[in-house]
Formats: structure tokens, C-alpha cells, sequence
């Protein structure tokens, strides 16, 4: 094609430009001008192609199999004394990190001799992962001393499971939180999940696909088709080629019957919206929270010669009522369509129907059943949080005077739940922390009391019980869960109408 060749030789005398005359020609990093250039040119064909080096393209398939290669831990960036320093907030099971030593609390200096002062938690984060195999060097200021330590830690695969957590959230309801995007072994995941549930006496469920950025379509599939009978039509998908159209369908002659409500918000993407959209236009669940994305299009991955790959769009996909539920992109730039900066409004000719007869809409995602939207944190409890953690850092070290019963220095119990009898004299705490505001020169007023509340008990279940633990404590109060639980009549109520209208076609 000689207008491609063209296109490529423009390409080549740019970069000789750029290279012999720029200020910094000298210095130039091929290999970022290539990625920006290729994905300038993908991103203005659609939003969800993309380009990926080398490595970066090695760890997306990392992670579609449910793991990368780091130290397994959480970290996150906290403010004190105007300085910007990241902190280890929790350690995974059976982790590099776990055996390192790490702990609730200890603050990272540097990465193999670069100073994080000032980083935020994500470049810090990006600087620990590397291959598998080789040594990263922490340099640590260990929260149980104040001394400053190197610890030198050889990264592993970490397990990033599908699902990380499922219980029974009150007696007879079970929860399962599938947030971590659709992999290799979700289905697996939610099978052994749903058993267990089961044995433990759940005969409703809430399943949380909050959060959730999508994945691999299949896996989503396998998961709607857990509730949705033999023949009943998940997901179709059309494309440019014959290939490329696909129609998937159950083929589960033995369904869950149990009522099921599904709970969704702004960042339930993709994969996630093929479960939500099929469940929604079958009337199997109810769903409940806030608007989904809104991401519609179906991408394959391309392998290239270098080691680089590119995930291309070739497909659209829809629900079973037919409703494509991508948002428009081309009428605004990146930064807004990623944001939700513009208003939607229900285009009629998008509506369609759901098996009992209720309409739904495409083009912007799926909308709740039940519209709920989540509380965003203020300027204030951001501050409130930073200073939380801090408190919670002396605590569980012991040093906070009268409540030394707090300390604990030693490893997560990760299995153990977190009840009130991890709290001794809690409004002894609560008086604690008001003090030690008060040191800050600031005050706690009366109406901040439940929050604070909440969030010192999560504080203090993420160093002695750990992440998924903590969770809990605030999924208890989370006010999408409780209309979630409040809902399960009516979802029960949805699919017993679905079913009669199914029996009589």
C-alpha cells in the first residue's frame, strides 16, 4: 500500500527531525515516543484500544491470570508534617512482604536507592513490581522501632484473585465481592464461592461488581450463566468480520434459584456491565447503585514481534434485549469521556424491553434498578483519614497512653473476624483521638462522631486483621449494601414474573 508506506516515511523523517534537532534530541527515549505515538493514533479511532510495551504487556497477562510479580502488599500515600511519604497499610497471606517482616504501618523511604519522598503511592508501587525472581531493596522506617532498615525482598507471583472476599453478610444472605475484574480462574473462583456459600446456609445473595473494570468475556459469561437457564440468550457480539459475531448462550440446566441482587456504580465496566446487562434484561436480578460506565466494545489482543501487543476493538457486543450500552466518545476528548464530564439523556430509539415488560436503555451503561448513590468523602474526612491512620500507627504500637491492650506488632490474623470484642473501651478511643486532635490544634465535632467511628475501626482492622477483614467493617455500613439486602423481596418477586413469563412462551 503505497499511501501507507508514505505514512511510514513521514513517521521516520519526523523522528530524524526530532532526533537531530530538538533541544534534547540527544537524550530521547524511543521506546515512550513510539508507545505515545501509536496510542495517539489508536485513541483516535476509539477510547479502549490501546498500545503496550514490552513489559507492560507482560504484566497485563499477568494479571489476566490473576497475579503479578511484586512483594504482596498494599501501600498508600499519607501527609505528615507537610511531607507526602508512603506507607505499607497491609500485607498479603503467605506473601514475600508477610515473611520480609513488613508490617501495618511501616513508612518506605526508598527503592533500590531512590528516594520516594514526595512519590505518590502508584509510582512507588510501579517502582517495587519488576520480574519475577529479583531482588528489589526496600529502604524502611520500621513503625514497631523508628529505625531505618533495608530489606531486601525477592519479588513472586501474587495471587490477585477475582474474588476477594465472600461470607455470609447476616443470617441467610450471602455476599460476594467480585471487584477485581474478570481473569482466568473467576469462574472457578465464584463455583467454589457459591458452595461454600451454600453449606453455610445462604439462600439469598448480594454479588458486588462494584469497582469492577471487566476483562476476559468468557469468564463474565460463565458467571451470568450461574443464573440464567439453558437456552436463555448472555451476551451477543457483533464485528467487521463473520469471525467476529458470536452469540453466547446458556447452558445451565440447573440455575441458582436463589433471589439475587447485583450491585453495580460508575466504575463496573465491560465484562462487568455483559453480567449485570444480561441479569437486568432477563429479570434474574435486581440491580442496584449507580450508572455503570458505559464501556460496550469488545477488544482482541494482538501480539507484536517485539514483545509489545496491542489490544485492538473489533467488536461490539449487546445485551439480550439488544441494547449496546458503549457511551458516545467521539463527541468529547479522553479526560472527559473517562470522567462522565457529559450529561445523558435516554435516546427513545435505545429503549428495549426486559422479559417481563419493564424498559431499559442503551448507550450509557446499565442503569439500577434502584438508584443509589454512594457518599463521597469531603475535604474534611480525607483529612480526618490521614490523621486516623496516624493514630492507629501509635496505637497498635503501644503507644498511646492508657490504651497499650491496642499493641500489635505482630502479623495480621487473616482468618480471624473483627468484632466489638477487638474493641476495649471504645469511647476510651474515641477520647484518645480526640485528644490527640486536639494536640494537632484541631476538634472533633458531634456530627463527625459515626464517621470517625467507622473509620478508626477500619484503621484498626487492617493492621490486626488485614484488608479483606477491614472491609467488612465498612461494607456493614454501607448504605448500597443495606438497600441491596432491602431489595431481595423484589428481586425475588422479578424472577418469579420472569420465570411465569418464560413457562408461557
Amino acid at each position: 500500500d503505497k499511501d501507507l508506506e508514505k505514512i511510514i516515511e513521514d513517521y521516520k523523517q519526523a523522528l530524524k527531525i526530532v532526533q537531530e534537532k530538538h533541544v534534547d534530541g540527544k537524550w530521547l527515549n524511543y521506546e515512550k515516543l513510539t508507545r505515545f505515538s501509536v496510542n495517539a493514533m489508536l485513541h483516535a479511532l476509539d477510547p479502549h484500544s490501546n498500545f503496550f510495551t514490552p513489559q507492560e504487556f507482560r504484566q497485563m497477562l499477568q494479571e489476566q491470570k490473576s497475579e503479578y510479580s511484586g512483594i504482596g502488599a498494599s501501600i498508600a500515600s499519607f501527609v505528615k508534617d507537610g511531607s507526602v511519604d508512603t506507607y505499607i497499610i497491609g500485607v498479603f497471606p503467605d506473601s514475600p512482604a508477610l515473611r520480609a517482616g513488613l508490617r501495618f504501618g511501616d513508612k518506605i523511604v526508598a527503592v533500590d536507592g531512590e528516594s520516594v519522598t514526595g512519590k505518590p503511592s502508584l509510582y512507588v508501587r510501579d517502582k517495587i513490581r519488576g520480574e519475577r525472581g529479583k531482588i528489589v531493596s526496600l529502604l524502611v522506617e520500621q513503625v514497631s522501632t523508628g529505625k531505618t532498615e533495608r530489606i531486601d525482598i525477592r519479588r513472586a507471583f501474587v495471587a490477585v484473585p477475582s474474588i476477594s472476599d465472600a461470607y455470609i453478610l447476616r443470617q441467610g444472605i450471602g455476599y460476594i465481592n467480585l471487584s477485581n475484574g474478570f481473569n482466568y480462574t473467576t469462574r472457578e473462583e465464584f463455583e467454589i464461592a457459591l458452595q461454600e456459600l451454600h453449606q453455610q446456609g445462604m439462600n439469598a445473595l448480594i454479588l458486588d461488581i462494584r469497582d469492577n473494570p471487566g476483562g476476559i468475556l468468557e469468564q463474565a459469561v460463565k458467571i451470568a450463566e450461574k443464573f440464567l437457564p439453558a437456552g436463555a440468550t448472555i451476551v451477543s457480539q457483533r464485528g467487521r468480520y463473520p469471525i467476529d459475531n458470536r452469540v453466547w448462550k446458556s447452558s445451565n440446566r440447573n440455575p441458582e434459584n436463589i433471589p439475587v441482587v447485583v450491585l453495580v456504580n460508575r466504575y463496573s465496566a465491560s465484562a462487568s456491565e455483559i453480567v449485570a446487562g444480561a441479569l437486568q434484561d432477563h429479570d434474574r436480578a435486581l440491580i442496584v447503585g449507580e450508572n455503570t460506565f458505559g464501556k460496550g466494545l469488545v477488544q482482541s489482543v494482538f501480539n507484536l514481534p517485539t514483545g509489545a501487543g496491542l489490544t485492538l476493538t473489533t467488536a461490539r457486543y449487546y445485551t439480550p434485549s439488544g441494547r449496546l450500552i458503549q457511551r458516545d466518545y467521539k463527541a468529547e476528548n479522553l479526560y472527559d469521556y473517562y470522567l462522565h464530564k457529559t450529561d445523558y439523556k435516554p435516546d427513545p430509539s435505545s429503549a428495549r424491553k426486559t422479559i417481563t415488560g419493564r424498559t431499559v436503555y442503551g448507550g450509557n451503561g446499565i442503569t439500577p434498578d434502584e438508584i443509589v448513590t454512594a457518599p463521597s468523602f469531603t475535604e474534611r474526612q480525607t483529612y480526618l483519614i490521614n490523621h486516623l491512620f496516624f493514630f492507629v500507627r501509635e496505637l497498635v504500637n503501644g503507644r498511646i497512653k492508657g490504651l497499650e491492650a491496642y499493641k500489635w506488632q505482630k502479623a495480621p490474623e487473616f482468618k480471624r473476624p473483627f468484632t466489638e470484642r477487638n474493641l476495649q473501651n471504645f469511647d476510651k478511643l474515641i477520647d484518645a483521638f480526640k485528644a490527640y486532635l486536639n494536640e494537632k490544634g484541631d476538634k472533633l465535632s458531634e456530627a463527625e462522631y459515626d464517621f470517625v467511628s467507622l473509620r478508626l475501626r477500619h484503621q484498626i482492622a487492617m493492621a490486626m486483621n488485614g484488608l479483606t477483614i477491614a472491609d467488612r467493617v465498612l461494607i456493614e455500613s454501607d448504605p448500597q449494601v443495606d438497600r441491596a439486602i432491602l431489595n431481595l423481596p423484589k428481586a425475588y418477586s422479578l424472577a418469579q414474573a420472569a420465570q411465569k413469563k418464560s413457562v408461557k412462551k
